[in-house]
């Protein structure tokens, strides 16, 4: 055999779409691979393979998919391309007739994937004509993929702590893609943050689907005050108390989710002041219509507790605009509702139709300049308030994390993250040293120049 054809076949690259859960399965893809013998390599030109971890979220995210597949072809007819993710799992009728896909691996045996290349490399030319599709009922699935989340360079961990989800809201498609809900246990997750933190993490962000879901039935602990249970409380209390890692980041919870105990926990220095809210609207007759489980007076309680009870703290939130049913007086209720309340940023999503959720057969269809138009006066708002409270943190001293260790003996500015979420920039120094102060003085804040956020600048102290 040729080697070096053996070898351009056991190379491989993998693009991340859509989610931090996605981020953190491909680490577990490429680790996995590499375990059983292909090599990984950084640029995507040079790899005999191409695996797309894609997303599912919009119909969008899809189509960007299938031009992915085309634009690589285009580029290396020779090249194996393979389609894995939500959108294999949900949107196969897309790629398995695609030519240019050469293995559609849905989510359902994503954990395969090594195994299923293998064959692959070895069956006949015939086999190869025509796209080989491995899917099976995702909701039979009890996979979860653990033992993942270190991305080589990097300072910050994504740790996935549960997958898939529950709720059917009308506008998403994910359950169909990741299944039901399931979680990994407490004990394995303290082990593994540290792991990560002995392999160079500082700051480990515990992502899933839908954490506030997450349920460990196994971590039974009492107490005084009675019985805990594994919710996603026990979870943090645990790794606060039985691992080292200094910094502890929460992705996207919904507002019924902040519990007092949550609250208490958040006092910890090692808790980061951030929160990232999946609201989608701030008006209960649209949340209604998603079929979200609290209303508008939810919101309100959740941020305004945020804001007593750990002030200071970076609050972004995810909103939907458009929602079939939404009229303008829904918009202008959810507009204003926000304009009062405490938050630093909103994360605007025009509501575009997604073929397999209910709400793409709801009544009320909003036409598509008018969701421009209600997205465009949000993202106004919050680019707004993002500037207000940028422009307070300065005078004040943060914490920052350098993003990458080995950007540390680049030229130009480099980047870190403080712990209450503000991106930071400041000019590199010959002298810097990974054990050396870490500590910024904030001097200003500087606007990005095709972006309606920014970052600030800092000076180490």
């Amino acid at each position: 055999m040729d080697l070096s054809v053996d070898k351009v076949k056991k190379s491989f690259s993998v693009q991340t779409f859509g989610c931090k859960v996605n981020t953190y399965d491909s680490g577990l893809l490429q680790a996995q691979l590499t375990r059983e013998g292909f090599e990984h390599t950084e640029k995507a030109t040079e790899a005999g393979t191409y695996i797309l971890n894609t997303c599912a979220v919009t119909a969008e995210a899809t189509k960007e998919a299938v031009r992915r597949v085309r634009q690589i072809k285009s580029r290396d007819p020779l090249a194996t391309v393979v389609v894995t993710g939500c959108a294999a799992q949900v949107d196969t009728g897309a790629f398995e007739n695609l030519k240019g896909a050469n293995l559609v691996v849905a989510n359902s045996h994503k954990e395969q994937l090594g195994d299923i290349l293998k064959k692959y490399h070895a069956s006949s030319s015939a086999e190869k004509n025509s796209p080989q599709v491995y899917k099976s009922n995702i909701f039979r699935n009890g996979a979860l993929g653990a033992g993942g989340g270190a991305i080589a360079g990097h300072t910050r961990s994504f740790l996935k702590i549960q997958d898939g989800c529950n709720s059917f809201c009308t506008y998403c498609v994910i359950p169909f893609g990741r299944g039901k809900s399931r979680s990994l246990s407490i004990r394995s997750l303290i082990q593994r943050v540290q792991e990560l933190h002995r392999g160079g993490s500082e700051e480990v962000v515990l992502t899933g689907v839908h954490i506030g879901d997450y349920e460990d039935s196994e971590w039974k602990v009492f107490t005084e005050n009675g019985e805990r249970n594994g919710r996603l409380e026990e979870l943090v209390e645990a790794v606060l108390e039985y691992t080292t890692v200094p910094r502890l980041r929460l992705t996207s919870l919904e507002p019924v989710e902040l519990s007092e105990k949550l609250f208490e926990l958040y006092q910890s220095p090692r808790m980061c002041r951030h929160f990232h809210m999946s609201i989608q609207s701030a008006c209960t007759k649209t949340l209604k219509g998603m079929k979200r489980n609290y209303t508008a007076l939810d919101v309100e309680q959740a941020l305004n507790d945020i804001s007593n009870k750990v002030p200071g703290s970076f609050v972004g939130m995810d909103v939907i605009v458009g929602f079939p049913g939404e009229t303008e007086e829904d918009f202008e209720e959810t507009y204003q509702r926000l304009e009062h309340l405490p938050w630093t940023r909103i994360h605007v999503f025009p509501y575009s139709e997604r073929p397999g959720t209910k709400a793409i057969h709801l009544e009320g269809k909003i036409a598509p300049a008018e969701i421009k138009r209600r997205a465009q006066k949000l993202r106004q708002l919050s680019s707004q308030r993002y500037a207000e409270q940028a422009k307070l943190q300065i005078g004040k001293v943060k914490e920052v994390l350098v993003l990458k260790k080995k950007s540390a003996m680049d030229e130009g500015d480099m980047q870190g993250l403080s712990s209450d979420y503000w991106p930071i920039r400041w000019t590199n120094e010959s002298h810097f040293e990974e054990d050396s102060s870490k500590k910024f003085m904030i001097q200003a804040y500087q606007n990005h120049p095709s972006r309606m956020d920014g970052w600030l600048v800092g000076q180490r102290v």
